[in-house]
């Protein structure tokens, strides 16, 4: 693994950007008039779990980081239970068990990076 110099450096910050683009490139398909609705909703929600991620970073402080990535978190949970209600409706086109998968994948990398952060202290 390289150095970690910067937020950027860290792969579940990575992740986040991966899996933002990815839901971008998803929404496009989504009805128009969902623009100030679900697609909104999700949109917020995916950008916040990078932002989050790179935010308690810069918090400098265990603790506040700690807590900013449980916020990031509960965006990865909010977005999966907007795409599951999306897909209930009828508006996932495509077969998104990848978007699915990473959003695990990330949930586990949060999930240990806040057990690692919160059993150092």
């Amino acid at each position: 693994m390289g150095e970690i110099n910067s937020y950027k450096d860290l792969d579940i910050w990575k992740q986040g950007i991966e899996l933002t683009v990815d839901i971008y490139s998803l929404l496009k398909d989504f009805p128009v008039e969902e623009r100030f609705g679900i697609i909104s909703q999700i949109k917020r929600a995916s950008i916040s779990i990078p932002a989050n991620i790179a935010e308690g970073w810069g918090r400098n402080s265990t603790k506040s980081y700690s807590l900013f990535l449980k916020q990031a978190r509960g965006s990865l949970y909010e977005l999966e239970t907007e795409l599951i209600i999306a897909n209930r409706i009828g508006y996932l086109k495509e077969n998104c068990e990848d978007i699915f998968d990473k959003i695990t994948t990330l949930s586990k990398m949060i999930n240990s990076l806040i057990n690692k952060l919160d059993n150092d202290k």
